[in-house]
C-alpha cells in the first residue's frame, strides 16, 4: 500500500511540474497586418504586464508594444502617415528597403513630437522580410529597447510562384526576438549587460501552435546587441530559403543559423511526422565565438560590466516551444529544389574600392568602446563618401577589434564576397543589408547605388549594435549626379519660402535656406520656446535669389528652437531640434 501510495504521489507530482511548466507559457503573439497602398502608423506610449503585480513602461505603434506587420506589393506606389505621439523625437526607418533617402527614416529626418511624417515611394524591393525601427542619432537604442518596431513582408510574383507558405499566421509566422533587462521595478533598462529575458513578438515564456505540415519562420533579431545562433532541439534540420534582401537560389539544409542584430532569415521547417509532439526553437549560444556577444567570452581579456554574470551568455537555451498541431487543409508538405536566381554583380565592374576599418577609441582591447569606423565618429554636419549614382562598388570591412560589428548600410542590398579571403557559405549568398564581422575579420561585398540621388540628404552605414550605432560608430554617404548639382544653382524663385533647416536634428550648426522673388528687407531670427529672442542671423536688405545661412548652437543648451523669415510682405516660423 505504501508503495502504491508513493507512486501516486509522484505520479502526481510530475502532472503538477508539467502542467506549471505549461500553465507558465504564453501564446505567442502574432501582430495584426496592415495592407494596401496607404498605412497609418501612430507611435504611442503602453504599458505591458510581463511580471504579474507590475506594469511596465513601453512604446508600441498602434498598439502598445511593437507594431504592425506591412504587407506591401513589389510595385506599388505607398504612402506612409507616421504620426508621433510621444513628448519625444523620433524617426521611422525602412530597414532593408531601397527607398529615396528623404524617405528612408534616418537620422535627419525627424518627427517631432505632436507631428506626422508622410513618406511616399514605389516598392522595389524582392519578396522578403524587411523591419520598420526608429532612427534618431543618440536615442536609437532607447526607442527600440521600449518597443518600437515592426515587421515588413514585400510579396512579389516571382515569390508567389513557388509552392511555398505563405498564409500569415497559419503557415507562415513572424518571429522577432529580443533580450531584455529589467530593473527592480520592471522597467526595460537601455544599456545592460544583465539582458537575461527572452521576447519574442514581445511575449515573454512564449509558446506557438504549428501544423503538421512545413512551415515557415521568418526570423529577425530584433536585439540591442545580442547575436543568436538558432537551432532547433535535438538538432533537428531545417531549410534557409531566404536572407536579409530575398530568396535563396535554393534552400539550403542547416542545423544552426547564426544572425546578429538587424539580420533577417526566413526557413522552413518540416513538421509533417510530428503531430501531437513539442520541440523548442532555441539558441545554442555555446558554440558562438570569442567576442559575439552572446559567446561565452569576448576574447583577450576583454569584458563588460555585469557580461559574466548573464546567465545566457555561452549558454544553449530555449527561445519558443513549438506545438504541432493537426495539419491545416491544402497543406505545403515538401520544400522545393530551387528558388530564384540571384545575379551577383560581377567584381570587374566595380568602379571603386572602399576600405571602412573599425576600431576602439580605447584601443584594440577595449571591449566597451566607444568605436568609430575609420578613425572618425559620427556628425551629422560631415559627409563620409560622395558616390556618383550607379555606380558599383566593393565595400572592404576590416574589424580591428575584439567585439564583432554587424554593419548595416541603407539604400541598398549587397551580395558577400568573401570572409579572410574565402567565399562564403551558401545561406549568405544571397540579398543582404546586415553582416556580423567577427574580430580582427575581413568582409568585403559588392553592391550597387541606383534609383536615387540627392546633393543634400544622406544615407547611413553603421554597426547594428545599437549601442555603438548611438556612440558614433556610424557614418554616411550622398548618392549624387550631375543633375543634382546643378540643381543647386538656382535661378531667382517665384515666391517667398522658408525651408527646414538641414541637418535636423543638429549639433552644434545646421544651415537654413530662404527664397526671396523681390528685392526686401530680410530679418532671419532665432528663439526659444518661450519665445525669447536668441539671436538675429540676419537684419538687412537683401537683392531676389536663394539664400543659405549658418547657423552655429554651441553656446546653446539642447532643447526646441524657432526660426522665422520676416520680410515686407512675408512671415513665415519653422522649428528645429538642437541635441547635444
Amino acid at each position: 500500500m505504501n508503495k502504491l501510495i508513493n507512486l501516486l504521489t509522484y505520479v502526481i507530482s510530475i502532472c503538477l511540474l508539467f502542467f506549471s511548466i505549461n500553465s507558465a507559457q504564453n501564446k505567442l503573439q502574432i501582430p495584426d497586418t496592415l495592407s494596401g497602398t496607404q498605412f497609418n502608423l501612430t507611435i504611442q506610449k503602453g504599458s505591458v504586464n510581463f511580471y504579474p503585480g507590475f506594469t511596465t513602461n513601453t512604446i508600441g505603434v498602434n498598439g502598445s508594444l511593437l507594431g504592425p506587420t506591412l504587407i506591401l506589393r513589389k510595385g506599388d506606389n505607398v504612402s506612409m502617415n507616421v504620426s508621433n505621439t510621444l513628448t519625444d523625437t523620433t524617426t521611422i526607418h525602412w530597414h532593408g528597403m531601397h527607398v529615396a533617402p528623404q524617405n528612408d527614416g534616418g537620422p535627419h529626418t525627424v518627427i517631432l513630437p505632436g507631428t506626422t511624417w508622410r513618406p511616399l515611394f514605389t516598392v522595389m524591393d524582392n519578396a522578403a522580410t524587411y523591419w520598420y525601427h526608429p532612427h534618431l542619432h543618440k536615442k536609437t537604442a532607447e526607442h527600440v529597447t521600449k518597443g518600437v518596431a515592426g515587421f515588413i513582408i514585400v510579396r512579389d510574383n516571382q515569390e508567389a510562384a513557388l509552392k511555398l507558405p505563405r498564409r500569415y499566421g497559419i503557415d507562415d509566422f513572424p518571429i522577432v526576438v529580443q533580450s531584455r533587462a529589467f530593473d527592480a521595478a520592471k522597467q526595460f533598462i537601455v544599456r545592460s549587460e544583465l539582458d537575461s529575458v527572452i521576447l519574442v513578438n514581445g511575449t515573454k515564456n512564449p509558446f506557438l501552435q504549428v501544423p503538421a505540415q512545413v512551415v515557415r519562420l521568418r526570423l529577425l533579431n530584433g536585439s540591442t546587441e545580442r547575436t543568436y545562433n538558432f537551432g532547433l532541439k535535438g538538432n533537428k534540420s531545417f531549410s534557409q530559403i531566404g536572407g536579409d534582401g530575398g530568396l535563396l537560389n535554393t534552400p539550403i539544409t542547416l542545423k544552426r543559423l547564426r544572425l546578429a542584430p538587424g539580420e533577417r532569415a526566413e526557413i522552413l521547417i518540416d513538421f509533417t511526422t510530428m503531430q501531437g509532439q513539442s520541440t523548442y526553437l532555441m539558441s545554442y549560444a555555446s558554440e558562438l565565438a570569442s567576442g559575439i556577444i552572446g559567446a561565452s567570452s569576448l576574447g583577450m581579456g576583454g569584458s563588460l560590466p555585469d557580461y559574466a554574470n548573464n546567465k545566457l551568455n555561452g549558454a544553449n537555451f530555449n527561445i519558443l516551444r513549438l506545438d504541432i498541431i493537426a495539419s491545416t487543409s491544402n497543406a505545403i508538405t515538401s520544400v522545393p529544389s530551387f528558388l530564384i536566381n540571384n545575379n551577383p554583380y560581377a567584381v570587374s565592374s566595380s568602379n571603386v574600392i572602399r576600405v571602412l576599418t573599425f576600431t576602439s577609441t580605447g584601443g584594440m582591447m577595449n571591449a566597451a568602446g566607444p568605436f568609430v569606423i575609420n578613425g572618425t565618429p559620427f556628425s551629422m554636419e560631415k559627409i563620409n563618401y560622395n558616390i556618383p549614382l550607379n555606380n558599383t562598388e566593393i565595400w572592404e570591412l576590416r574589424n580591428q577589434t575584439q567585439i564583432a560589428h554587424p554593419f548595416h548600410i541603407h539604400d541598398v542590398q549587397f551580395y558577400l564576397l568573401d570572409r579572410n579571403g574565402i567565399q562564403v557559405s551558401f545561406n549568405e549568398r544571397g540579398r543582404k543589408d546586415v553582416v556580423l564581422v567577427e574580430p580582427m575579420e575581413t568582409v568585403r561585398f559588392i553592391t550597387r547605388f541606383e534609383d536615387f540621388s540627392n546633393a543634400i540628404v544622406p544615407y547611413m552605414y553603421h554597426c547594428h549594435l545599437l549601442t555603438h550605432e548611438d556612440d558614433g560608430m556610424m557614418g554616411q554617404f550622398l548618392v549624387t549626379n550631375l543633375t543634382d548639382i546643378r540643381a543647386n544653382v538656382l535661378p531667382i524663385p517665384n515666391r517667398f519660402s522658408l525651408d527646414q533647416n538641414y541637418p535636423n536634428p543638429f549639433n552644434p550648426s545646421t544651415k537654413i535656406k530662404y527664397s526671396l522673388h523681390i528685392n526686401s528687407h530680410v530679418k532671419l531670427t532665432v528663439f526659444d520656446e518661450l519665445g525669447r529672442v536668441v539671436t538675429s542671423l540676419i537684419n538687412e536688405e537683401k537683392n531676389a535669389g536663394t539664400y543659405e545661412v549658418d547657423f552655429n548652437a554651441s553656446n546653446l543648451s539642447s532643447g526646441v528652437y524657432f526660426y522665422q523669415l520676416n520680410t515686407t510682405n512675408y512671415v513665415e516660423t519653422k522649428k528645429f531640434v538642437l541635441m547635444k
